[in-house]
């Protein structure tokens, strides 16, 4: 077990403007975010002790044009839902004394080179090909069309609460001066707009562009010579459903709700003490599975819940206060990590939750993963 001093920290976020950025590929922009963090702490690339990359397309490369020297070196495959996983392998490191300086880097060059997720070409989940392109399930847009539309006829769930969490994290994205959607919009606009997977519609998906997001994580008792105030990784857990493949029965929260139940307890504090929620928002009916998942709302009323405003940034829980991926950026859960941090430090200007003292991070995918971070050790 961990000596206390060496519980994870996150000493430094760095993040790349967002949009398309046809200079640069993923493994330029992971530099340039990484070369972000690092400054933002203070520490120099020699300091790194471990690297663990996220679509970046060449570690090496990385590694070489900064200078880097770790022992430790890996890559987490593309998807989306192993964003959370690494911070966690991150913070295990740490925490185990295997490396007292994690960097965390990711690279997405996928508006430039007209990245869809989906179609033919797009093998987004193993062997989708032969499981669900021959019944339409060619993206994961129609997935999450598909389960929205059972969750709407098992609970009554409309088209316009989950417009309701469209406008509320474009409202803060127009707080946000780095998000790439800022223009704020109403219930009409999104019920309004085109169809691309009925019953999901333009504004219901996140937005693929080019960025880059970084991470440094230390242990505890390093902070104190770095240039940022350090905040805690109180606790974190992952839980996995892939034997149910995409649609599972209960849309997922038995595994969310074993997720929640560790990393409470490793925290050591109650869903009521969260300040700010980061959610894994590639569309909107995953936010509505997620807070039923993790417990925020009973099962079937997370339409209803999110109308009564609690995501808004006056709300209880005030959610994806950067925009997140639907208005921010879709940066596959990093950017979403990086806002949890900003948050605790009190650096998000006119998005600033007040007296923030705990932010949660959760995705509920096939690979739920959840971090809370906090200003204060537990």
């Amino acid at each position: 077990m961990a000596r206390s001093k060496d519980r994870p920290v996150v000493v430094g976020v760095g993040t790349t403007t967002y949009g398309r950025l046809p200079d640069h590929d993923a493994t330029s922009l992971g530099i340039w975010a990484l070369r972000e963090a690092l400054d933002d702490c203070g520490l120099e690339p020699d300091d790194i002790e471990a690297v663990i990359t996220h679509r970046v397309t060449d570690y090496q490369k990385l590694i070489q044009v900064m200078g880097m020297r770790p022992n430790l070196v890996t890559a987490a495959p593309p998807h989306g839902r192993l964003s959370g996983v690494a911070v966690q392998i991150g913070a295990s490191l740490v925490l185990s004394g295997a490396a007292r300086t994690v960097a965390l880097v990711y690279g997405n060059d996928g508006r430039s080179h007209g990245a869809t997720y989906g179609g033919a070409e797009d093998q987004y989940g193993t062997n989708a090909n032969q499981l669900w392109f021959p019944f339409g399930m060619s993206s994961p847009g129609a997935v999450h069309a598909m389960m929205f539309e059972r969750h709407r006829h098992l609970y009554g769930t409309t088209t316009e609460q989950l417009a309701e969490i469209s406008v509320a994290f474009r409202n803060h994205a127009a707080l946000n001066p780095g998000a790439v959607m800022r223009t704020p919009i109403t219930v009409e606009d999104h019920e309004t707009s085109r169809h691309i997977c009925a019953p999901l519609r333009l504004l219901d998906y996140c937005l693929v562009n080019d960025g880059g997001v970084a991470m440094i994580l230390s242990a505890s008792d390093m902070a104190a010579d770095l240039k940022q105030m350090p905040v805690y990784m109180r606790g974190f857990s992952t839980g996995s459903r892939l034997h149910q493949s995409e649609f599972a029965e209960d849309f997922g929260r038995a595994c969310m709700a074993g997720v929640a139940k560790r990393t409470y307890e490793m925290a050591d504090v109650t869903r009521e003490d969260i300040d700010t929620l980061q959610i894994y928002d590639n569309f909107t009916p995953s936010v509505l599975f997620n807070l039923e998942g993790y417990g925020f709302c009973p099962p079937g009323e997370s339409g209803a819940w999110v109308q009564e405003g609690h995501l808004r940034l006056d709300g209880r829980y005030p959610a994806n206060t950067s925009g997140g991926h639907l208005s921010e950026s879709y940066m596959q859960g990093w950017a979403l990590n990086v806002e949890a941090v900003r948050q605790l430090r009190g650096g998000c200007g006119a998005r600033q939750v007040h007296g923030a003292e705990l932010a949660q991070y959760i995705s509920g995918g096939p690979i739920s993963t959840s971090v809370i971070y906090g200003r204060q050790m537990n």
